[in-house]
């Protein structure tokens, strides 16, 4: 570009830089988490354009210098613009003079900003797995502890079967894992240069598209210039994965303020309030506003998707409007996942009330079915005897069972194995099949699901060194024009 034709951009873009629409078309109220992510752009794109000999390597040393100006001087010291990106090419062109200029050849700020919010994107995804794996842990942790303590079960918030604490918390780290593989895929189809798309048809220059994607860590480079800039199908896969992740934490977090109510569990001062007026209260509010994220993370979703919908290609500025819904769910449901952790973790569960409420309602009524089934009695007659039963009486159950069949309980089974059935904690022993809640299949589950933390925590440090490899490889490279 020559100084007249920088001149010339420059008079151009003055002429659309006033008006009374400026600001609604700036997005620099949110803009300060996509500063680093600018810059780490613009320095692999400057590096770029001067191994192909797109720019002179004065200038690119010029454009370096100046960009780590800009990185000294930060954020807030940006002059005014519409976004991020104007505002650092600004700021390099006020150092550098029309020269700096050249750091936007070969680019728009369309396949520009695509490339930042990948980046950024994907840095957040890796924070949000690596606290899901942290709460995975602490689940486990609890698993280990409370192995032998019995709790009651519910369907439809009825007394259903004995189980335990630590079968309760092996489930949500059950489905907590399935909410890492999401993110992990999310990370997986984020982490993939639009850079070099343009505007979106492309570039004459010769650029080397992998050759940014390798300095920016991406593991791959979008292969259509169009989709490259217009596509935000991986924010809303992100979303979706956070509001998959925000409806585990809900439920997770309606059990713990239900098994408050009933004094089935004693949370930590930490994660508790009282009344401004009632002294007695102890509220689980924290557990509360955990809850009430699954409606922010599957609005923002709804959001995005609504945003989207029918967008023509190629890039429209409803997209600047859409990453904010990204944002949205990425922070309150990342959030959500360390307080949701620390209130379990911290939490204390009192055996003895626990116990007391595991035999509550007849809870051991299928245990009782089922040693009668295995005994010899159909299931269905077996189920009939307890029901008509209706009791964990034993002399109820022999009524029942000379009711149904015509022969006492002691024909039809060992009396000590009734009574053994009618014991929530036998209950419990008995059901030993795999995922089930006897401590002995609870300590299979318990290996597996530390291999499966210890795996994801394997990939999240590998995905971390592949970036930070990256990253210092991309600062050797601008030390090199200093």
């Amino acid at each position: 570009m020559s100084d007249g034709e920088a001149g010339d951009t420059v008079v151009r873009r003055e002429r659309f830089a006033g008006g009374p629409a400026r600001e609604f078309l700036s997005s620099m109220g949110f803009d300060a988490r996509l500063f680093a992510a600018d810059l780490a752009v613009d320095r692999a794109h400057v590096v770029m354009l001067a191994e192909q000999e797109i720019v002179s390597e004065d200038d690119a040393s010029a454009i370096l210098g100046a960009l780590d100006d800009v990185e000294d001087a930060g954020f807030d010291a940006l002059p005014d613009g519409e976004d991020v990106h104007e505002a650092i090419e600004t700021a390099v062109i006020e150092r550098v003079g029309p020269e700096g200029g050249r750091m936007h050849t070969a680019r728009s700020r369309n396949d520009e900003v695509a490339a930042c919010l990948r980046y950024e994107y994907r840095a957040a995804l890796l924070d949000a797995i690596e606290t899901v794996v942290e709460a995975r842990e602490a689940l486990c942790d609890v698993a280990e502890a409370e192995r032998e303590t019995v709790m009651p079960g519910y369907t439809h918030l009825q007394p259903a079967q004995p189980t335990t604490v630590a079968h309760w918390a092996l489930s949500y780290e059950a489905a907590l894992a399935r909410d890492t593989e999401r993110l992990l895929d999310a990370f997986a189809r984020t982490n993939r240069s639009p850079l070099g798309a343009a505007a979106f048809a492309g570039t004459p220059f010769d650029v080397d598209r992998e050759r940014t994607a390798e300095l920016l860590g991406f593991d791959a480079v979008l292969s259509n210039s169009m989709d490259a800039v217009s596509s935000r199908d991986f924010l809303v896969e992100g979303s979706a994965a956070f509001a998959g992740l925000a409806t585990t934490l809900s439920g997770l977090a309606e059990d713990v303020v239900v098994f408050a109510n009933k004094g089935l569990v004693e949370l930590d001062d930490d994660y508790s309030s009282t009344s401004s007026i009632m002294p007695q209260k102890k509220n689980p509010d924290t557990l509360e506003l955990v809850r009430a994220t699954a409606g922010e993370a599957t609005g923002a979703l709804q959001g995005l998707l609504t945003t989207l919908k029918g967008l023509p290609r190629a890039y429209n500025r409803d997209l600047q409007s859409a990453t904010t819904y990204a944002w949205t769910a990425t922070d309150a449901v990342t959030e959500a996942v360390e307080v949701a952790a620390g209130a379990v973790a911290t939490a204390d569960w009192p055996e003895d009330a626990l116990a007391d409420a595991a035999g509550e309602g007849f809870s051991t009524a299928t245990g009782v079915a089922d040693t009668l089934a295995m005994a010899g009695l159909p299931f269905r007659t077996a189920h009939e005897i307890v029901a008509k039963a209706g009791t964990d009486d034993i002399a109820a159950i022999d009524d029942a069972a000379k009711s149904v069949t015509g022969e006492s309980l002691a024909d039809l089974c060992e009396p000590s194995a009734i009574e053994a059935a009618l014991d929530p904690a036998e209950s419990v022993a008995m059901r030993d099949s795999f995922g089930g809640p006897a401590p002995v299949a609870v300590a299979g589950a318990l290996e597996r699901a530390n291999a499966g933390v210890d795996a994801d925590i394997e990939t999240v440090e590998s995905h971390r060194d592949a970036l930070a490899a990256a990253e210092d490889e991309l600062a050797a490279e601008v030390a090199s024009y200093e």
